[in-house]
């Protein structure tokens, strides 16, 4: 009778504890893995908005200011273990869900504006980046993996290119730290640099902004150089961009039949995978031409696409660590360099004599 009654008195015991343990431990995991990034990015991002508002600095979106400030911090005073989770995912979903509303600030009139020749000056420069970058690595001693993953970073989309193109080349982690960490340098010297060049090089809005979407590295880092020049120049830098992440997938597709070798039949199988945000910023755009937003919502939804955005380049600078740039010598970085060099004087001739 006592066993029965033991073993009674035993089930609740062993089943709702248990199920508040795990849900306590899942709200723990979500503290401790995403809340201190997302807080740390946050005020990071509080600290570009009010940087922005001080004298010398207005010149200076808050977008560029924060990535400025995300790199001094982290190779400063070092990012905590804890907040690395919230500052991927502040990088990674947050930029991407803000890039998609994006579109509500775009029409398909003006994804117009770019032209059929704006689409080729994108194209050309992608193809000829690419393979600039990959014979260049090869005449200076580059590891070929390591090459075709600067030359993806370089040409298309900056980290989500050299990610995708790592499925097919299966280069090792620190290639990878390597590449991200050197595409994110250049990437943002130019993001810093560009809007600079612009009235010396005699760039109007609209060629800025395709100038800028087709040499700039990564796709918050065009958003942050586009708006600097001004809001017609950032909506055309957006979509030229965005026309040259559209073209990751074949590309990455077309460097695997190029590098097939002998390999298990599940990495011949991997096909690189297609970024949704570009999907869901191009339905936005469809959405914002066919249907009138209210100003107020729109007004609204602005503001909160540039705090995310905001937000995500902070991230950015976080993740950007200059230390990396020394374990794999001078060569891998002057590769990175060149292409730096190479995409924005071809795609800048390009857009001023094509």
């Amino acid at each position: 009778m006592s066993s029965a009654t033991r073993i009674a008195n035993d089930i609740p015991k062993s089943l709702m504890p248990a199920d508040l343990a795990a849900g306590r431990k899942r709200l723990d995991s979500v503290w401790n893995g995403v809340i201190p990034g997302i807080v740390l990015v946050a005020m990071i991002t509080a600290v570009a908005f009010s940087a922005h508002n001080v004298s010398g600095f207005a010149l200076f979106s808050p977008m560029i200011l924060a990535v400025v400030a995300g790199m001094v911090y982290s190779n400063v005073l070092g990012t905590p273990a804890h907040a690395k989770a919230g500052i991927a995912f502040s990088q990674k979903r947050l930029l991407r869900f803000a890039i998609v509303l994006l579109g509500f600030q775009l029409t398909l009139g003006q994804v117009v504006s770019i032209g059929a020749g704006g689409v080729g000056i994108v194209a050309a420069t992608l193809g000829a980046t690419f393979l600039f970058t990959i014979t260049l690595g090869r005449l200076i001693g580059v590891d070929r993996k390591l090459a075709q993953l600067i030359a993806a970073g370089t040409s298309i989309c900056g980290a989500s290119a050299i990610v995708a193109t790592n499925i097919v080349t299966d280069a090792r982690d620190e290639d990878v730290t390597y590449a991200v960490a050197s595409i994110t340098l250049f990437g943002t010297v130019a993001m810093l640099g560009f809007p600079l060049l612009a009235p010396v090089l005699g760039l109007d809005q609209h060629a800025f902004g395709l100038w800028a979407g087709a040499s700039i590295h990564e796709v918050a880092q065009v958003i942050g150089a586009g708006f600097q020049n001004g809001t017609q120049s950032g909506e055309i830098a957006t979509v030229a961009k965005l026309t040259r992440v559209a073209m990751l997938a074949p590309m990455v597709i077309a460097l695997g039949l190029m590098a097939r070798r002998k390999m298990s039949g599940d990495q011949q199988t991997a096909r690189p995978p297609m970024p949704w945000f570009v999907a869901a910023f191009v339905a936005v755009v469809v959405l914002n031409s066919l249907v009138t937003v209210p100003a107020e919502v729109k007004a609204a939804m602005a503001l909160a696409t540039t705090i995310m955005l905001t937000m995500g380049l902070a991230a950015m600078g976080l993740q950007a660590d200059i230390s990396q740039l020394r374990s794999r010598g001078l060569r891998p970085l002057a590769l990175a360099f060149s292409a730096f060099l190479f995409i924005g004087c071809f795609s800048l001739m390009l857009v001023k004599f094509a």
